[in-house]
């Protein structure tokens, strides 16, 4: 259960952030966001504020938002549609209902002549008190349509994705990428925060209850001034001789509140990939400073980014099987490994989970979000968007194909973890 409590953490906090990255982004240029949805299939959870309906669905396998202008808008309002039309206070049409009417006694019924809820924003008709009188009635720009009950809000031209500039467009959708990057590099700064950032000072970090370091005397903020007569300079020179000399006595020299002292410490023998080592039970020393902790998110989050670029490069020369992927299934095993180490392992995974969720979505393939902006730039160099069909077209192909591995993968990895 502690499993799937932390999979289901992990994995709804990445897909968060992301979707959290595109509704800012697309809020702040000013889109409508109808719905800010984790998962997909049915809702399981549902409640709208403002403008948005936020909702949680049964399949947590991803989360979208979904804006004004992505996909078909609103129905078309045709002549001769007679519908009803609720007022606010400046007499602006607040609520264009399409059937039922008799559910909205106060509507007054109109039979439309013509209608722009898009652009300009009116209804021409004759209204059945003033039959022979054709009018404009002015539609409030969040307004809804009430249809089989179903409150919509129109969304007005320049409150659609597809009105937006180039470059408003653009960051709406590389904000989602561009928040798990940002989300790991916090985690990273928050595990240097509280767990420290390993140093090189020649300083004894935290010892081991059972080890010989503890029993010999060594104590935790010992300053290793040399080692059997070797003068020590780093952390890394004190590891080095501990594991040159398993079961061999080595007489340590230390500073200990600014006093000297010789301690006589025999390293135990352990054997790591066939080779003995000595070992005497101390941890690394840690520094805790914030500008550490800021350096130490960086460098995690640049490291992570290349290994899996390099991966990604191995997968396309044929280095790396397609066999050797995983998906939902995969992660959830190798969440239920790490869980086992520790909480700072937990949240380290997460970080490298989030940074790999933002390169893959990065990738110029269709209906992920490189696949998007893709076709941005080459709308930047044709100096026009392409066709809004065609691109849906390639889209759609490609979110088949992505389904596709997606069971590929998943069922690899229902072979490899529970069918051996």
């Amino acid at each position: 259960m502690s499993t799937v409590i932390a999979f289901i953490v992990i994995f709804g906090a990445l897909v968060f952030f992301h979707e959290l990255g595109h509704f800012v982004f697309a809020k702040r240029a000013g889109i409508l966001c109808r719905e800010f949805a984790i998962g997909f299939g049915p809702k399981v959870f549902s409640h709208k504020k403002g403008e948005t309906v936020y909702t949680i669905r049964l399949l947590p396998i991803g989360g979208f938002v979904r804006m004004a202008g992505e996909d078909p808008e609103m129905i078309e309002i045709k002549p001769g549609y007679r519908i009803g039309l609720l007022f606010d206070k400046e007499e602006m049409v607040k609520k264009i209902i399409i059937n039922n009417k008799e559910k909205f006694p106060d509507a007054r019924i109109v039979e439309v002549e013509t209608a722009d809820i898009e652009r300009d924003l009116f209804i021409k008709g004759y209204a059945e008190d003033a039959p022979e009188q054709l009018q404009t009635f002015r539609i409030s720009p969040v307004a809804n349509i009430v249809e089989d009950g179903t409150e919509t809000q129109i969304a007005p031209i320049d409150r659609q994705f597809g009105s937006k500039t180039l470059g408003q467009r653009t960051m709406a959708i590389f904000a989602g990428p561009m928040m798990n990057f940002i989300l790991a590099f916090v985690v990273f700064i928050i595990i240097a925060f509280l767990q420290g950032v390993p140093s090189n000072d020649p300083k004894l970090g935290e010892l081991t209850p059972d080890g010989v370091a503890r029993d010999a005397g060594l104590k935790q903020g010992d300053i290793v001034q040399s080692i059997g007569g070797a003068e020590i300079s780093s952390w890394q020179d004190v590891v080095e001789i501990i594991r040159k000399s398993p079961n061999k006595p080595l007489e340590f020299e230390v500073k200990r509140g600014g006093k000297d002292a010789n301690i006589t410490v025999t390293p135990k023998e352990q054997e790591v990939d066939g080779k003995k080592i000595g070992i005497i039970g101390v941890y690394s020393p840690v520094e805790k400073s914030p500008l550490q902790a800021v350096k130490f998110g960086f460098d995690q989050t640049y490291f992570w980014t290349k290994e899996i670029f390099v991966m990604l490069g191995k997968l396309v020369t044929g280095q790396f099987s397609i066999n050797m992927l995983s998906g939902p299934v995969g992660i959830y095993v190798s969440t239920d490994t790490v869980a086992k180490s520790g909480i700072y392992y937990l949240m380290r995974w997460a970080a490298i989970l989030s940074i790999n969720l933002g390169i893959m979505n990065l990738l110029p393939i269709p209906a992920l979000d490189g696949g998007r902006l893709m076709f941005f730039a080459v709308e930047a160099l044709r100096g026009k968007p392409i066709d809004r069909q065609k691109e849906g077209m390639v889209h759609f192909i490609g979110f088949a194909l992505l389904m596709l591995l997606m069971l590929v993968v998943t069922w690899n990895d229902i072979q490899r973890f529970f069918l051996k």
